[in-house]
């Protein structure tokens, strides 16, 4: 069976079918103070977002913290690349971009922080797939990977109201220890995963469901909100997020 969940056809759809795609990225941007701190401890200068098309987190830190920062992906789309540069005060050839296959490139450079977000989920060979990382990472880097939690009630939310797109997700992988495993089994070491986020939930395709399936979702969202105000941890029913990361 095909690794891939996912082709370039999908990709393309996808991208071009998302509303707000452009838009001033903030300083307190979702998993942007744990980068900034992992740049501040270790004194980190480059950083390349794999898969991340179009590219917040390289813009995050080119913007933020001043990095050398490259945007690899499968599918790349200049154009609006550029629109989010501007959108955020920067300008074309502030980042750079590699246009490639993760599975067949060979890096000419090595970098501090090499992170995914929102990747590896879409591969059924987890650990395959962290391991087309690593040839990207440096000695004394860090490896830096989210991915959603859909063994959660956003997870319930996609599974029945966009199941199309939950298909597309290896919810299996969906588990810090296993992948706290992996990230040890490939050589790292100092390796944290864990739940990340209080509660959160989205649609892909909100625009297109039905009253009824927004209506429950709204009423989910705040249901959700505040089990966490009572009760603000992270947890496998709520948090949306998993990180995962490791120093090589």
């Amino acid at each position: 069976m095909d690794n891939n969940l996912t082709d370039r056809s999908f990709w393309k759809a996808f991208w071009e079918s998302r509303l707000g795609l452009i838009f001033d990225i903030k300083r307190d941007y979702v998993f942007g103070n744990i980068l900034g701190k992992l740049k501040a401890d270790n004194g980190y200068q480059t950083a390349v977002e794999l898969g991340g098309f179009p590219g917040y987190y390289a813009v995050y830190l080119k913007k933020y913290e001043n990095m050398d920062t490259t945007l690899f992906d499968y599918f790349v789309h200049q154009g609006l690349i550029n629109q989010l540069l501007e959108t955020n005060g920067l300008k074309e050839g502030d980042i750079h971009i590699i246009e490639a296959d993760l599975f067949d490139y060979k890096p000419t450079q090595q970098y501090d922080i090499v992170s995914s977000f929102g990747l590896i989920e879409h591969f059924k060979d987890t650990k395959a797939i962290i391991e087309t990382h690593l040839p990207f990472l440096r000695d004394s880097g860090t490896l830096f990977i989210t991915l959603p939690n859909f063994k959660s009630i956003n997870g319930w939310v996609q599974r029945r109201f966009d199941r199309e797109n939950y298909d597309k997700h290896y919810i299996d992988c969906m588990d810090p220890v296993l992948l706290a495993g992996i990230f040890k089994e490939v050589g790292l070491k100092n390796v944290e995963s864990y739940y990340h986020g209080k509660f959160s939930m989205w649609l892909e395709n909100k625009s297109h469901q039905s009253a009824f399936a927004k209506a429950l979702v709204k009423t989910l969202w705040f249901t959700g909100k505040i089990l966490t105000k009572i009760a603000p941890f992270e947890s496998k029913a709520l948090s949306p997020y998993i990180v995962v990361k490791g120093m090589k």
